[in-house]
């Protein structure tokens, strides 16, 4: 410490000379420190600019290589060698504040040594008298000097020099002893530790606000480092020299007051898209919290262990020809056509994943050895997708490498086909690009195979394969319709049936439905989306509460989304922009009462293709719509006009259905040929390449 104090001790000695004060002291000692630091302080504040302007890259990176944590070390030390950043520049202000604050505690508990530069035979001379250690109770000799307890020593001039000199050094500061320390006195010196940690937390909080890679930090860093810096600083308030304190006080003052200035120089929203950064944060966001439960969940351990064991099995199946991946359960249903079709017309073995543990697939795969399944988390997905080694892969997931998941980066001649989990448009209820990266798409109609091209002809895409693969499921929903013996309603059943988006009419008018409808000649269902009941619940919970004295035989709401009776029985469904319009038209050839809520809208330019959404140029051929602010006076007029004219709907609905459906009632044949050929096509240009 002696050769570290060397240089500053000096420098404190100067500023009381210049002063005369030793409280002013340490304030222009701690003013010029800052000011000899201000070049490195100005480096680090460019270097903490560097990293944040990169954070969006980084995020994006954590998002494209999700779980593979060498490959995002590796690209992200590339945009540090880029940027020319070194994460180890930040330490260099901390290490020289510690020695700093260590500096200042040795000065001030040795002045005379340090500032006065007393040699140690006088100050031994001096000691003796009182009986100290020269070194470590130099402000004791000062005070025994001040006071007349030790005498003058007129036989030795050099000493008698240093005692003069002493006497002149006050270690009072408006009314501080700055030698005293809080626990040794107590009494007011209590506001010490206070001041001190007081300063840690403005400037902790200052430099949360203003400080630019302080400012990205999550709160649990943030509010940590404070709880920490705050502590420190009370535990050095009680322990140490008020002087160390005025000290510390000064420097966290002078550290907010210099933050502003820099910030100012050298402003960072020069340099950083904060809002870039945001969208990065948001994606990092939503693939971070996939496949996230509930700590309680009982099976939480179990299905951990699962997953883990069916992660490996997966990856040692060599030649895997065909990989399905399925969201959850009720997503078997999109994809069962397909897997009878290809079972009943090869010997082709479907490998099946999903993020379900509970999943049908399961018990089907009993009965269907063929089948193999997988319960593979979403968060596990990512890295499973990134290590894919099948031929083809199947999915109804749109965003493929846009989103979370991504194409394999262990074979680049995967076909990915994207298989409709509904019979609506592809380019305005999805994102923008979602279909960009699939090799394939099974078609429900000309109209996707229309939105398709024309997509591909004005973003100059390269052509998929488009397969006329129909919808299979609205088969079966028809086939199970007519299967039911016809019940004649007395009192009409009316089934209001929303979507969860935005606006829906469980959030926007279901009350004026309710008000209305409910009578002698209707019975309501209120079927909430499923997505709603498990996004919403405790909106849904208080609209149940709200109804829970009305009539059964006005109003009942459908909870369970197991069966689709109510589907089947109803005269009239009435909803917003839910797909179950089309499902139900089809399926019972019966008109829809749309409400023109708010437009699922998920590609912003959607109109930039050219091509009308089917969901707006179908509602007017399967029934009416109304508006919203219309509905008090129109409702009843309109359910009542459809209900009478039902029997007119059927054979339009029909036509409507065969035209608007690609192979209807072949059972999605077209897709299970298209498959097994290109598995054909597949062997042999293997066997070629040999």
């Amino acid at each position: 410490m002696d050769y570290i104090c060397f240089p500053f001790g000096y420098l404190m000695k100067w500023c009381w000379e210049l002063l005369h004060n030793y409280g002013l002291a340490i304030i222009l000692f701690t003013v010029l420190t800052k000011i000899i630091m201000l070049p490195l302080s100005v480096w680090v504040h460019k270097n903490s600019i560097k990293i944040v302007k990169i954070q969006p890259e980084v995020n994006f990176l954590k998002v494209r290589y999700f779980g593979d944590r060498e490959r995002i070390a590796e690209e992200e030390a590339k945009l540090h060698k880029r940027e020319k950043y070194n994460p180890l520049i930040s330490i260099i202000p901390l290490a020289i504040q510690i020695i700093l604050l260590f500096a200042v505690l040795y000065i001030i508990k040795e002045p005379l040594t340090h500032v006065f530069h007393i040699s140690d035979d006088i100050l031994k001379q001096l000691a003796a008298v009182i009986n100290v250690d020269f070194r470590a109770d130099q402000l004791a000799i000062v005070r025994a000097v001040q006071d007349g307890t030790i005498p003058a020593m007129t036989g030795n001039a050099a000493v008698t020099e240093a005692m003069e000199l002493i006497k002149t050094f006050s270690l009072d500061f408006i009314g501080i002893r700055l030698d005293a320390v809080t626990t040794e006195v107590w009494g007011w010196y209590i506001l010490s530790p206070v001041a001190a940690a007081l300063s840690s937390f403005l400037m902790c909080y200052a430099q949360n606000k203003a400080n630019v890679i302080q400012a990205e930090q999550t709160k649990f860093n943030k509010y940590g480092m404070m709880i920490l810096s705050v502590g420190l600083s009370l535990y050095l308030g009680f322990g140490t020299y008020a002087g160390v304190v005025l000290y510390w006080v000064t420097g966290n003052v002078l550290a907010i007051v210099q933050q502003f200035i820099l910030n100012a120089a050298i402003n960072p929203k020069k340099y950083v898209d904060y809002a870039e950064l945001e969208r990065s944060r948001e994606e990092l966001r939503k693939i971070e919290s996939l496949g996230t439960t509930d700590k309680k969940d009982k099976n939480r351990k179990v299905n951990a262990r699962r997953e883990k064991a069916d992660y490996k099995r997966f990856f040692k199946v060599v030649n895997k020809h065909l990989v399905i991946w399925s969201e959850r359960s009720g997503f078997y249903k999109y994809f069962e056509a397909l897997i009878d079709g290809l079972l009943e017309r090869s010997n082709i073995v479907i490998h099946y994943i999903t993020n379900d543990p509970d999943d049908a697939i399961f018990k089907k795969a009993e009965e269907e050895p063929r089948i193999k399944p997988y319960y593979i988390g979403q968060k596990k997905l990512v890295t499973l997708m990134m290590r894919m080694d099948a031929d083809i892969v199947v999915m109804t997931t749109p965003d493929l490498q846009t989103q979370y998941i991504k194409r394999s980066l262990v074979r680049k001649d995967v076909e990915y086909i994207y298989v409709p989990h509904d019979m609506m448009s592809v380019h305005m209820g999805f994102r923008k690009g979602s279909l960009d990266n699939f090799d394939t798409v099974f078609a429900t109609g000309a109209h996707v195979e229309r939105e398709i091209r024309a997509t591909e002809k004005t973003y100059g895409l390269p052509e998929k394969t488009i397969v006329k693969f129909g919808y299979p499921l609205a088969e079966k929903l028809e086939a199970s319709y007519e299967a039911q013996a016809e019940e004649k309603h007395e009192i009409k059943e009316i089934l209001i049936a929303p979507s969860w988006q935005e606006d829906n009419l469980l959030d926007s008018c279901i009350d004026t439905l309710i008000e209305k409808l409910s009578c002698d000649k209707y019975h309501l269902t209120v079927r909430p989306h499923p997505e709603y009941s498990k996004r919403y619940a405790e909106k849904l919970n208080a609209l149940v509460e709200k109804y829970k004295d009305a009539d059964e035989k006005r109003l009942t709401f459908e909870l369970d989304f197991t069966t689709n009776k109510s589907i089947y029985s109803s005269d009239l469904l009435i909803t917003d922009w839910s797909g179950i319009a089309y499902e139900f038209a089809f399926a019972t050839k019966k008109p829809v009462l749309f409400v023109n809520t708010k437009m699922k809208v998920e590609n912003p330019d959607w109109q930039e293709i050219g091509e009308t959404p089917a969901e707006i140029y179908l509602r007017p051929q399967i029934g009416h719509a109304l508006e919203k602010s219309g509905l008090d006076e129109k409702v009843c007029g309109a359910v009542d006009d459809l209900i009478t004219h039902s029997a007119e709907y059927h054979d339009k609905i029909n036509e409507l259905k065969l035209s608007h459906l690609y192979s209807y009632g072949t059972n999605g044949a077209e897709g299970a040929k298209y498959i097994l050929k290109r598995l054909s096509d597949i062997q042999k240009q293997k066997k070629q390449s040999k």
